[in-house]
């Protein structure tokens, strides 16, 4: 059993592999840190590739097995029931995402657990009323045949989810995957280890079969990553994660053809145009740069600002990253954690250097903070803000993933539109504007998987979610998900 992380106390523990309804360790254990002030606090069993056999056999034997007979009905109602059990050990998920992250609290509260319940009861609904193409067709003799379209699972799903938002991107993709009745092999970042194992507990408490949820820990190459993505028995892959990983998974699945879902980096824009509700813009765009510590895929790492409220706008997003609270996970006033890891803060702050060393102008942040306590032993780093920095420079090019943004001055909306476009990743952007008209107009000329007017973050899970170029391929959420996670064949009957 995995039990809830005292908030106190880090007690170290074990996290083993969940293979076939059974928790069993590997050949090797590393360590699993608490971003907040370093220390260990657990132990992660490796799998080796006999593990992951293991996990990819009992799956498929899984797939058509008690959890293949099941009904749709009796599978929405399996996720309910996964559901209520992840309510029922909210407190726990809290702790152990908490531990694992480093995020404040309150957002692991308010959102990551809360929406890893959503995400199975959304997709619970979704699957019972989803409905498929069927056409009367006039044959060549001049009778009818009815062609109608059958849903059936993929097979064995490997899911390989980030760091960052662990819990939710894991149900997020789980969540459709079992209701269209696949079984899967998930391997949880070896930084976040934790939920993905509760969640077997979980399984087991809402009865869902053995070998429908497995779990492997481990790291990506030569690891259970590359041991699962190239295996031959895993009918699919989906990934969530940075553009680099994403194809390398890409040339491993290459030879056996198998469909992915890649949901990658982003380095998004937003766009201030000078009507904007300047409060609202200013607390939404802080908001977009330094939630999760900037560890979110969708957060804006470029801030473009029409010029005639520039000077005013730039002081008071100063203002904003200077009034956040860095420090303590646990404490409801933080707003900031530490970053995951010692390497990600010292790319971050590579970056910060890079950001000085092309000419950039310091705005705020710049530099780690000095607790005087446990706390200077994380991973802490300070929000972050830039300018003046050309179009062309590394750090507006390329994703950081950190509390950091750049911010600059446009003079025309066709300006604002080619600035935001300018880069090889496209996931999110966001636009700020009391013009209805011009929300509408600039957010169908970006270039990218999901736009926000006067709103970020804001999702309706039935939605198209994914991006282009470099931030990824396929789309979640909805049908959308459904649809790549199953089977679609045509039934035609001559009348």
């Amino acid at each position: 059993m995995l039990d809830c992380y005292d908030s106190a106390e880090f007690a170290v523990r074990s996290i083993l592999n969940y293979i076939d309804g059974n928790f069993v360790r590997g050949k090797r254990d590393f360590a699993d840190m608490n971003p907040a002030d370093g220390s260990v606090i657990a132990q992660v069993s490796e799998a080796d590739q006999n593990l992951v056999d293991q996990a990819v056999s009992a799956a498929r034997k899984a797939l058509w097995g008690e959890w293949g007979r099941r009904t749709v009905r009796e599978r929405a109602a399996s996720l309910h029931h996964i559901a209520h059990a992840i309510e029922s050990r909210f407190d726990c998920f809290v702790s152990a995402e908490v531990a694992d992250t480093g995020k404040p609290i309150t957002l692991a509260s308010q959102l990551d657990v809360p929406r890893a319940a959503a995400n199975f009861r959304a997709f619970a609904d979704l699957i019972k009323t989803a409905s498929l193409e069927s056409f009367r067709t006039e044959t060549p003799d001049g009778k009818d045949a009815l062609n109608y379209a059958v849903r059936k699972p993929l097979g064995v799903v490997g899911i390989i989810v980030p760091w960052n938002l662990p819990l939710l991107l894991l149900t997020w993709k789980l969540a459709p995957a079992l209701a269209c009745g696949n079984t899967v092999v998930a391997k949880p970042s070896e930084e976040t280890p934790a939920t993905a194992t509760l969640l077997a507990e979980v399984m087991k408490e809402a009865g869902i079969p053995d070998g429908v949820y497995n779990v492997v820990h481990g790291f990506g190459p030569n690891s259970a990553g590359e041991f699962l993505t190239t295996h031959p028995d895993v009918n699919a892959v989906t990934f969530t994660g940075e553009s680099q990983t994403g194809a390398a998974i890409m040339k491993s699945v290459a030879p056996s053809l198998k469909p992915v879902s890649f949901e990658l980096g982003g380095k998004n824009a937003a766009l201030v145009f000078a009507d904007c509700d300047f409060d609202e813009a200013v607390n939404g765009v802080a908001e977009s740069v330094f939630l999760n510590t900037g560890q979110v895929c969708l957060c804006a790492e470029r801030v473009y600002v029409e010029r005639a409220i520039y000077d005013r706008f730039a002081e008071a997003l100063k203002r904003k990253a200077e009034s956040l609270t860095v420090g303590w996970p646990l404490e409801k006033s933080t707003d900031l954690g530490p970053l995951i890891s010692s390497g990600h803060r010292q790319k971050v702050l590579s970056y910060y250097q890079l950001a000085r060393d092309e000419g950039g102008t310091l705005v705020a942040g710049g530099g780690i903070p000095h607790f005087g306590n446990a706390l200077d032993s994380g991973y802490y780093i300070q929000p972050t803000i830039y300018a003046n920095l050309p179009e062309t420079a590394r750090c507006v090019k390329e994703e950081i993933f950190g509390p950091i943004c750049h911010i600059a001055a446009f003079d025309s909306e066709e300006e604002a539109i080619s600035l935001a476009n300018n880069t090889k990743y496209g996931l999110a952007a966001s636009i700020w504007t009391t013009n209805l008209k011009r929300g509408h107009r600039v957010a169908q000329q970006m270039n990218v998987g999901i736009t926000w007017v006067n709103c970020w973050f804001l999702r309706d899970l039935r939605t198209p979610f994914g991006g282009v170029g470099l931030s990824g391929i396929g789309r979640e959420g909805g049908m959308h998900s459904l649809n790549f996670y199953s089977e679609l064949n045509n039934v035609c009957i001559r009348l």
